[in-house]
């Protein structure tokens, strides 16, 4: 599954009460039902191709049409495909948006077609189906989950005498061992301070008892000195040298850097397996605790455009996407923890090399990302006012006491 960067546009009123012709209201030119299948990750390409062959298997007549689209641009590619009645069939859905596209019209609740097909939602975490429900409808199969790991360079490591992360870690150990990695003649930091907020200062915020959005939806928490002590935390890594900057790791992704031998250490989830299983020098373990041990948890689940002319095929399609036999390509391809249950066991070994562990472990002191009906606007506030503290433009401080303005009085209007 694709990080959820903070880079997001939302979906806008617009959305609300569409309706409309699906971008496949038509058949291909073999005669078969034609449908789209929109997602953002290219690197679950091939799982998601291997799928589709074997849906192809048990229903010959339905063609799959896939449309891949950048993250940063999928949402925003949404928006325009939904005001002009062009949505895929099936997409990938996120949690953070699933209120605003139920709730505007967007998809199509699953829950009576799942009870007419005696389809069971038990299958998956429950925390999944609670996540994807939507005043009491369900609107997504889980496709998925993550939580975050401490990914780090074993030959960095080695070559500084340094023994591995474990489960003791703290952050003083992190900062510590940061420290001592940082080799500014080779060109190596010991750790990428990344402006992400899954597996990024979200974790931090939350390792440290603080908060990101109220219980009662009314508040964010990133004024608070919980949060604020993590967010400094966070950022001293570069102002100390011991991280990129922030427009270094603009120009080049960290996890390029990382991936290059330029990074020792770096917050980052199951989605990057497929890329760092092709360097033996890379390894995973659990992130280090602050106050608590925390990480973000969330899910991808698939869901139907509402106005979708071939709901039956769509359906059919959903239902496979959720099932035992998908879940298991990208368990065996280790791709992403599936979220089908009893099927992890199986992600786990996939790639023996690697300690996948780290992210099942993480369940455990996992907490949901947060969301309302207007996440994406909130999340564009945290883009534009902390990417200020990112670069040292201006203090914490001041950073979020912008950011807790605007982004209380969004929270208002829900």
């Amino acid at each position: 599954m694709k990080k959820w960067l903070i880079m997001i546009l939302t979906l806008g009123l617009g959305l609300l009460g569409l309706a409309g012709c699906s971008s496949s209201d038509e058949t291909s030119s073999d005669g078969k039902v034609e449908i789209t299948y929109g997602f953002w990750d290219k690197k679950q390409v091939p799982a998601i191709e291997e799928i589709i062959k074997l849906f192809n298997e048990k229903n010959p007549d339905i063609k799959v049409k896939t449309e891949l689209t950048p993250y940063a641009q999928y949402f925003q590619k949404l928006e325009t495909a939904a005001t002009g009645g062009a949505l895929p069939d099936v997409l990938w859905m996120n949690g953070p948006h699933v209120v605003q596209y139920a709730k505007g019209k967007v998809i199509l609740p699953l829950s009576d077609m799942a009870k007419k097909d005696d389809y069971s939602f038990d299958n998956y975490p429950k925390s999944l189906i609670d996540l994807y429900t939507v005043d009491e409808e369900v609107y997504g199969i889980p496709k998925d989950f993550d939580t975050t790991g401490l990914w780090y360079n074993k030959k960095i490591f080695d070559e500084a005498g340094v023994p591995y992360p474990d489960d003791t870690w703290d952050w003083n150990k992190l900062k510590e061992v940061a420290t001592k990695l940082t080799n500014k003649d080779k060109g190596i930091w010991g750790y990428a301070a990344l402006m992400g907020n899954q597996g990024g200062y979200y974790d931090f915020i939350w390792q440290n008892g603080g908060h990101i959005i109220s219980e009662d939806g009314k508040s964010v928490g990133f004024d608070q000195p919980e949060a604020i002590e993590a967010l400094k935390y966070n950022i001293s890594f570069i102002e100390d040298g011991l991280s990129p900057t922030q427009a270094q790791m603009t120009e080049t992704a960290a996890s390029e850097l990382f991936s290059s031998g330029k990074i020792a250490m770096m917050f980052d989830g199951p989605w990057m397996v497929p890329e760092y299983k092709k360097n033996p020098d890379l390894n995973v373990a659990v992130v280090p605790k602050g106050k608590q041990r925390a990480v973000a948890i969330h899910g991808l689940s698939n869901v139907i455009a509402a106005n979708t002319k071939h709901k039956e095929a769509a359906w059919k399609f959903v239902q496979f996407l959720g099932s035992k036999e998908a879940a298991e390509v990208y368990a065996k391809t280790g791709t992403v923890i599936p979220a089908y249950n009893g099927t992890q066991d199986a992600w786990l070994q996939s790639v023996p090399n690697l300690n996948l562990k780290a992210f099942i472990d993480g369940v455990d002191y996992s907490v949901p990302l947060p969301s309302v009906e207007n996440t994406g606007e909130i999340w564009q506030y945290e883009t534009d006012i902390l990417k200020k503290a990112w670069s040292e433009e201006e203090s914490v401080e001041d950073a979020v006491k912008e950011l807790t303005k605007k982004a209380n009085e969004a929270l208002s209007k829900n």
